[in-house]
């Protein structure tokens, strides 16, 4: 469910407000409603939002840093440090690039200098003070001309792959007319290049270093200093969401508080001796979205996010969305033995990871619940990674296969009774939050969809409960006929509703088929998964030697490295179908629109 929230106006004097401020950032409770006003305009403000971004890159730079031996400093460090290290990184980098190129130039020039071998260029220039030009040809082998020894000097100096390499020595006024490639060495011996080459490794190497060092040294400075920063965006932002009136002597500034912190807020307000006034927020206000879920539906308030935050007097669907959510990821990964590895691996890191963030392990807590379906909907189909538990003799497994097991054809049935459901149940949210942002009148077209469907459904598969000709179904079709035509846009003409309505059936009819049939995705990734198991079983007894020691050994590693690949694509996938049926057939069919802004408390970061 959605906080509750309190609507804050202040109006503060001039020389004060500063203060006001960071007594207002101190308490930490309050959103400040931002106004784009001078924002886009304000100099500093666009350079600090620079000077952040920079110092992010500079923190994940560091932070990727392979520190090897080198025992990192984590704590101590000041802001200013921080800025400081920027330009030392942008040096370090720039070196590299350059070190970087300069090494590709040399490999290359070596490369070109191996066929000609190792001698002096200044030998050359000697040669063409004297008076003599040595030029350097290269040509394919079947191309060279031995008249070019009597006619230019030629001499070949190396023969490689079918082609010839080789110079000619002539005087400085006799033309060359030779079908070779002139080739241009460089100003560099063979000797020296290798030298300058293994130079330039050990500047890239000692560029390395520094760059570890730095990341070993300094990383808790750039980490302040990003904080430093922060706040002082925050606090500009603040500044130029003030309003100023009576001649900019007063500053209004408007915000918004959980009701919760509303005594805090006003006991603050109160010694401040500024003038305030709280109030309920209006339907056209865009109030700031803090869940308030209970631990269970918490974790999945993630899931929600990825799509947006629901809009202040919408209902959150995240308690609505858990439990199904949580029965299509176990439908999709399929597997008990896949679910209690998930279960254990997620039990384990939250037991011996002392340092573990309250968000890392919300995040754990809400895979072990998904774990615990996958394991009880692995017990429907019977697979344990990979091999069904029901081929077992036990009198216990046999019991447990008469009670839950379900063959394909019953997957696919329950696949598709879900959707159903969860469908059905999304158009009664969408009933219910109609009623609650507009008016019981506005969702009278859906209730009537919901008694049609309802309705229909019982009679096709129930019709000893109420058939079809019976008086009951007719009474609920006209009811239903009524809402759906009568009500479809409450206020408008009464033709202009029956064409709404004629159109609405036509897009329900059309869509909820095909949001019904997507639901079968549940069916077959499960399926799939199971199938890609059994295989990797039978890959793993099939293809092991037939050696005492060699052939567990091979068994076990097959079983291992295919499970492992098998359980993640089966877990990604598990994720995002879900989610998927979620954010598209779920959320629209219950009217979901969102859009909500995230409540962020103006407090020192």
């Amino acid at each position: 469910m959605i906080a509750k929230m309190k609507k804050l106006i202040f109006l503060a004097y001039h020389k004060d407000y500063q203060d006001f401020l960071n007594s207002l950032r101190e308490l930490g409770v309050v959103h400040i409603a931002e106004k784009q006003q001078g924002m886009l305009d304000n100099t500093q403000l666009q350079e600090d939002v620079r000077l952040l971004n920079r110092l992010i890159v500079a923190q994940k730079l560091l932070s990727n840093q392979k520190l090897g031996k080198i025992v990192p400093n984590k704590e101590g460090g000041t802001s200013e440090r921080g800025i400081e290290v920027l330009d030392q990184i942008d040096d370090l980098l720039n070196d590299k690039s350059k070190y970087n190129q300069q090494l590709q130039s040399y490999g290359k020039d070596i490369a070109m200098m191996q066929a000609w071998g190792d001698f002096n260029p200044s030998n050359i220039n000697r040669l063409s003070d004297a008076g003599y030009v040595v030029n350097f040809y290269t040509c394919p082998e079947s191309a060279y001309q031995s008249e070019w020894e009597d006619a230019y000097n030629a001499i070949k100096i190396n023969t490689i792959s079918s082609k010839v390499f080789f110079i000619t020595l002539t005087s400085t006024n006799q033309e060359i007319d030779i079908d070779a490639e002139l080739v241009k060495l460089p100003s560099y011996s063979l000797a020296q290049l290798n030298e300058l080459y293994v130079q330039t490794e050990k500047d890239i190497t000692d560029n390395q270093a520094a760059l570890e060092k730095l990341a070993a040294d300094d990383v808790p400075s750039v980490k302040k200093a990003i904080d430093k920063l922060q706040g002082e965006i925050e606090f500009s932002k603040v500044v130029l969401s003030t309003e100023q009136a009576a001649g900019e002597k007063l500053m209004i500034l408007e915000g918004w508080v959980p009701v919760k912190n509303t005594l805090a807020a006003e006991a603050f307000l109160n010694e401040s001796q500024v003038y305030y006034q709280i109030s309920d927020p209006s339907p056209e206000d865009n109030v700031p979205i803090e869940f308030s879920n209970s631990k269970f539906f918490a974790w999945f308030e993630p899931i929600c996010r990825l799509y947006m935050l629901p809009r202040y007097n919408e209902l959150d669907l995240t308690p609505f969305l858990a439990p199904f959510f949580m029965v299509f990821f176990g439908l999709c990964l399929g597997d008990s033995g896949y679910g209690l590895f998930l279960f254990t691996g997620a039990t384990l890191w939250k037991l011996f990871d002392k340092k573990l963030k309250m968000q890392m392990k919300g995040i754990l807590s809400l895979v072990q619940i998904l774990a615990v379906s996958t394991f009880f909907c692995g017990l429907l189909t019977g697979t344990f990674f990979g091999a069904n538990i029901y081929d077992l003799p036990w009198p216990f497994i046999q019991k447990m296969k008469n009670a839950i097991f379900l063959d394909n054809n019953e997957m696919f049935q329950l696949s598709l009774i879900l959707g159903v459901i969860q469908i059905l149940f999304g158009m009664v949210l969408k009933a219910v939050n109609q009623a609650i942002q507009f008016g019981f009148k506005y969702s009278l077209s859906t209730i009537g969809w919901i008694i049609l469907l309802v309705s229909t459904g019982f009679a096709a598969l129930l019709p000893d409960v109420m058939a079809m000709d019976s008086l009951v179904y007719y009474i609920l079709l006209g009811i239903s006929v009524i809402f759906i035509f009568g009500f479809n846009s409450p206020g408008k003409n009464i033709f202009l509703n029956i064409g709404l309505g004629f159109w609405d059936s036509y897009n329900m009819v059309t869509g909820l088929l095909g949001d019904i049939l997507s639901y079968v995705r549940l069916f077959a990734l499960g399926l799939s998964g199971g199938i890609l198991a059994g295989v990797f079983n039978s890959l793993a007894v099939g293809m092991k030697p037939d050696n005492v020691i060699a052939g567990p050994i091979v068994m076990v590693l097959i079983f291992l490295i295919g499970h492992a690949i098998n359980i993640f694509m089966n877990v990604l996938g598990a994720m995002v179908h879900p989610m998927r049926l979620t954010f598209v057939e779920f959320f629209k069919n219950a009217g979901y629109t969102g859009g909500g802004k995230e409540y962020k408390p103006f407090k020192k970061i």
